[in-house]
């Protein structure tokens, strides 16, 4: 393993790369080094303006692919956030472009911090919320798909690690939606993404499963464990009503006929579960 500095900041890379270019977005504050996909990723400031910028094209730590793969999707992704469009919740992109050999995207910088399994301190700060917060949170992700299926797209690579939350300002930010795919999709980019949110269509997506809708709402409905029961999807560790249970427990049925057919009958039954719980 390499070391490298940048503005100050230690990270690590495989093997040594210039990453002088940076320069042009900024001065480094933050890097992160530890992703697995290829990427590696730094928060930059520059005449008081804060960007976050993504860049594929170096050795990155936790990465075994193939470095030109990882340019492949990191460039795919841009039509992605450009035909989802602009939402208050998902983190605002910017700008692309080539350079330094690879290839960058860059997105403002928000001061929201992810708060899945893999930042252990955020995750327990975040799950030691009220129950009430952490159903906004859930309900904010839940809206964010609805306008991802309005835009024919599958959500596809969403789980924890793309959630970010603001404790200050209390603001939900979705990111990393790079692998999003136009509806209908069949799979042939390989499984990605954690087995707590993965459908059995994405689990067999080597055999040509269809990926749609109603995939979406399996990954909502493991959302709706994870940020709700820690993705315990028993009722003993269920802290909400019976009714809203069945809403979730019904979303992640293995047979896509058991579940619902669209993200806003999802939110139907969810809100219905609701009324039912409300004074």
């Amino acid at each position: 393993m390499h070391e490298q500095i940048i503005d100050g900041i230690t990270y690590k890379l495989k093997a040594p790369f210039d990453f002088s270019f940076i320069s042009k977005y900024g001065k480094v504050f933050k890097v992160f080094d530890e992703q697995d996909g290829g990427n590696i990723c730094f928060g930059v400031e520059k005449n008081g303006d804060r960007l976050f910028v993504k860049f594929a094209g170096a050795p990155q730590a936790g990465y075994d692919g193939n470095v030109q793969d990882a340019i492949s999707r990191l460039k795919a992704s841009v039509q992605v956030y450009k035909g989802i469009g602009e939402h208050p919740s998902l983190i605002r992109f910017v700008a692309a472009e080539e350079i330094g050999g690879g290839f960058a995207t860059i997105f403002e910088w928000t001061n929201a911090v992810g708060i899945g399994r893999m930042y252990p301190p955020n995750n327990k700060r975040f799950m030691a919320l009220p129950i009430e917060e952490r159903v906004k949170v859930f309900e904010v992700i839940l809206n964010f798909h609805k306008f991802v299926c309005e835009r024919g797209y599958v959500a596809i690579d969403f789980y924890d690690g793309s959630i970010m939350y603001d404790f200050e300002r209390e603001k939900t930010v979705i990111c990393d939606i790079d692998f999003y795919q136009k509806m209908p999709y069949y799979g042939d980019m390989g499984l990605w993404g954690s087995t707590r949110f993965v459908s059995p269509e994405e689990c067999n997506c080597k055999n040509g499963e269809v990926m749609d809708e109603i995939t979406t709402v399996y990954t909502m409905g493991a959302t709706a464990f994870c940020l709700l029961a820690d993705s315990d999807r028993t009722l003993d560790k269920w802290s909400l009503s019976k009714d809203l249970y069945s809403v979730a427990k019904r979303a992640v049925s293995d047979e896509r006929s058991e579940r619902q057919q669209s993200i806003a009958q999802f939110i139907e039954e969810w809100r219905s579960a609701k009324c039912k719980t409300t004074p």
